[in-house]
């Protein structure tokens, strides 16, 4: 048994109170330093790094506002519309705790691109933080998914049609196609069963598994500690007494005290547009959605929220004239290989027999089956950044200037995927997505080549920083 600490000589209550709990807790106030007071972050932070707060905030707010609503919630398909209605019209401040938890939806989204956008451009997936980043896409997925499940609980028109769609496109899939959208659904039809499944997933299953996630991340980040907008690894340069990293500061109270700012500007836009604005013109909640589901009338254009709407985008770009597209540069690519391949023998085939495979595969099945392909794939590419990233520097500060231009034309193409995945579709609109797809995957699987072109400019050994 650890000894017991005692007060100094004329401590304060609130003294005591810590020194008492200490004796009785230990393990608390070990992970309070660890994480804390005595986790030492880079001190050159900008507003970039607002966001990885502000994304554990709002899932705070999820969470809260959440189990208040199922208080009194009916998941069930004759009473969940109705009961949406009664929270929003007679249980006392239910309108705003609605309003909360839908506008806190695209929020997270908001927040969380944003923090995945900032590990983009300062390589915070590059070594020794590919764990952290794969946590991190890993609850961008399960983000994406409760985000899915909830988006059907209101039981409105969009929820209904919206969820009939997303779900049929599961059928799609080779052979396990109709069993599988059967499973998910509970019915036949998306009704009463299938309500009641992502009731379950979205209030428990999903979030337990996103908590987990989270604290995995935040462990994982602690434990190999946080990137800075230089890409230098503080650890380097310690203090040969203290061991203290040079250009380190404590977490708490530094960044815990910083962050307020960041968190009072959130909640400044946030309580903006909950009371002002909580539809945000029918992007944060359809104007569909608040038609009680009508299975017999569907609605004249079904699109997902906009959270949703780049990844659906290239799901629709996908289309029997881009899958013949494909098929021409998959044989384009078998005959050059073939003729400058630099094989031998009997492999000066493997090219060719490869290419008319992959091309026999492409023909197989339909364009709808590859759509969902392209949509999951979109996805799942992220995972993989750390390896595809052959850049010998972190930050963008220090890779070629025309780097930036490039991440800045990422960034208009997926803004206009998301437009174009709300707008209904037509022959101009589909050729712009399948641009814009193309620009996408392009984009992450040529990374192993041009992250590598340029002149780059030198790092320095120490974080650069000044003081504001």
């Amino acid at each position: 048994m650890a000894e017991f600490k005692e007060a100094p000589a004329g401590a304060s209550m609130g003294e005591k109170l810590t020194v008492w709990t200490e004796n009785r807790f230990p393990t608390a106030f070990a992970e309070y330093k660890k994480h804390l007071s005595e986790y030492y972050a880079p001190k050159n932070f900008n507003f970039w790094y607002f966001f990885g707060s502000l994304a554990l905030l709002v899932l705070v707010i999820q969470i809260v506002t959440g189990i208040f609503l199922v208080m009194h919630y009916k998941p069930d398909a004759a009473k969940a519309f109705e009961s949406v209605e009664y929270i929003m019209r007679d249980v006392p401040w239910g309108w705003l705790v609605r309003y909360m938890h839908s506008t806190g939806a695209s929020a997270f989204f908001v927040v969380v691109y944003l923090h995945m956008f900032r590990g983009m451009i300062y390589g915070s997936y590059k070594k020794p933080r590919e764990l952290v980043w794969i946590f991190g896409c890993a609850i961008f997925l399960c983000l994406m998914a409760e985000a899915f499940m909830g988006y059907l609980l209101p039981w409105g028109q969009m929820s209904y049609w919206g969820a009939q769609v997303i779900i049929n496109l599961f059928a799609a899939i080779p052979f396990i196609g109709p069993d599988l959208s059967l499973l998910i659904r509970g019915d036949y039809v998306v009704g009463d069963a299938t309500l009641n499944r992502f009731f379950s997933f979205h209030v428990i299953a999903v979030p337990l598994v996103l908590i987990g996630l989270v604290v995995a991340h935040l462990l994982a980040l602690h434990d190999v500690g946080s990137n800075n907008p230089d890409g230098v690894e503080i650890k380097a340069k310690k203090d040969p007494k203290t061991g203290i990293p040079l250009d380190g500061i404590p977490f708490h109270p530094y960044y815990t005290v910083h962050d307020i700012v960041g968190v009072s500007v959130f909640l400044l836009l946030f309580s903006a547009v909950v009371f002002l604005a909580p539809e945000m013109g029918g992007y944060f909640l359809e104007y569909n959605n608040f038609i009680p589901a009508d299975p017999l009338k569907t609605p004249a254009h079904i699109a997902p929220v906009w959270y949703f709407t780049p990844y659906y985008s290239m799901l629709r770009a996908v289309t029997d004239d881009m899958v013949n597209v494909f098929v021409g540069l998959t044989l384009v690519a078998g005959v050059l290989a073939f003729l400058k391949g630099g094989f031998t023998g009997i492999w000066k085939f493997a090219p060719l027999v490869a290419a008319l495979v992959v091309a026999a595969l492409l023909k197989t099945f339909d364009a709808k089956f590859y759509g969902v392909v392209v949509m999951g794939v979109a996805v799942l590419i992220l995972f993989f950044l750390p390896w595809l990233d052959r850049s010998p520097v972190r930050s963008i500060r220090y890779r070629p200037s025309w780097n930036v231009w490039l991440y800045g034309l990422f960034v208009i193409v997926f803004f206009v995927l998301g437009y174009l995945g709300i707008q209904p579709p037509s022959p101009g609109k589909t050729l712009m997505a399948q641009i814009g797809t193309l620009f996408y995957f392009g984009f992450f699987l040529l990374m192993p080549w041009w992250s590598r072109m340029g002149e780059f400019k030198a790092v320095p050994d120490r974080v650069t920083f000044h003081a504001h």
